[in-house]
């Protein structure tokens, strides 16, 4: 059977319908959060004397679209779920099947509608979202959160290809680096080893400052060493490396993440994992708008006797275990259980199947 894929005006109806709900829903939702969220930070606003200009425009104005977008599946599903239900209880859904649509034919509104806010969300994700989460992790980190102090110990990174370099701990108290070690191997020999006390950096050159340091160069057999009480040194690796926090990934957009990961896989740095659990989850939260609404239509299509209320019930479980899941899923890449790719895909690909279930029957 062939269908006629042109826009018709009942598919402009629904489609109508599903982005004026989704923007409405999301105005709500987004402004009860706000409110929320100012009850709990507002001490914090005063007790750090955190200027209005700087609460409205560099936190709520980047808040706000940071939020919208991670809550995005929830929107969609509440969207779906709310206005099919009232279409359903106003009988509008069997006149429009009764009038020759199918089933299937009665989605293609739903999936236009589905795919635009996904690619939207996608490109937010990727390139609109990550510069205004930059202004709003410089605001947390100003006025609400305690100063960030790197604890790890016994750091080790591979700079570059052969170059390899350590240090026992990291000050954010005067940005230095002590016990600072920096070896370049070729094969299996040492070609040249330079240790310091200390590693400070200079925010006026941008470099490295060592004190006490001592540069061994071994050529052949013999064994050049100098030493001194300072030098500066120019390095791949700078302060905002050790500054990295788990939230940090979510300034990055689409082409600075993908190198930020390839050097951190490189350096066998940990906290690439953070990395690409922010990469996947930016992809894969947009697929869900598709297979949230393919599952929302199947569930309240039908009419119920509990009427709307019921369907919304339902609606608000699932959307919100499928972001708990989703959050779940990242401990799987924490313990190492599964990929990155594979643990985060898991809730499209569990939910993909209830919902092609769900599908198939509701026709029915």
């Amino acid at each position: 059977m062939k269908y006629n894929f042109n826009i018709t005006t009942i598919d402009k109806y629904i489609i109508k319908k599903f982005i004026g709900t989704y923007i409405a829903s999301i105005l709500i939702i987004i402004g009860i959060v706000i409110i929320f969220d100012i009850s709990e930070k507002i001490d914090d606003f005063v007790e750090k004397d955190a200027p209005l200009k700087a609460i409205i425009f560099n936190y709520y104005g980047n808040f706000i679209p940071y939020y919208a977008n991670m809550l995005s599946p929830l929107f969609v599903f509440i969207t779906v779920i709310f206005f099919t239900s009232k279409m359903a209880a106003n009988s509008e859904i069997i006149a429009i099947l009764a009038g020759g649509i199918s089933f299937k034919r009665l989605m293609y509104p739903y999936m236009l509608s589905a795919i635009a806010i996904g690619t939207f969300t996608l490109l937010l994700g990727w390139f609109v979202i990550p510069p205004a989460n930059k202004g709003r992790l410089a605001f947390e980190d100003k006025y609400i959160k305690k100063q960030f102090e790197n604890k790890s110990r016994n750091i080790h990174y591979q700079i570059s290809p052969g170059t390899f370099m350590y240090a026992e701990t990291f000050s954010t108290w005067n940005n230095t680096a002590y016990k600072f070690t920096l070896e370049s191997i070729e094969g299996h020999s040492v070609i040249s080893k330079l240790s310091a006390e200390s590693a400070q950096w200079d925010t006026i050159k941008d470099c490295w400052k060592l004190r006490n340091y001592h540069l061994r160069e071994y050529k052949g057999d013999s064994e050049i060493i100098t030493s001194g009480k300072t030098l500066d040194t120019t390095l791949v690796i700078t302060v905002e490396d050790f500054y990295r926090k788990e939230d940090s990934y979510e300034s990055f957009n689409f082409f600075k993440l993908n190198n930020l990961i390839e050097t951190q896989k490189m350096r066998g740095d940990q906290m690439v994992k953070f990395a690409l659990i922010e990469k996947h989850t930016r992809v894969a939260m947009p697929f869900s708008a598709i297979i949230l609404t393919i599952m929302g239509v199947a569930l309240s299509s039908r009419k119920r006797r509990g009427g709307i209320g019921i369907n919304i019930g339902v609606g608000i479980a699932l959307s919100f275990s499928y972001i708990l899941f989703l959050r779940f899923s990242q401990m799987f890449v924490h313990t190492d259980a599964l990929p990155p790719y594979l643990a985060l895909w898991l809730p499209n690909l569990l939910f993909a199947v209830v919902a092609g279930v769900l599908y198939r029957i509701a026709p029915k």
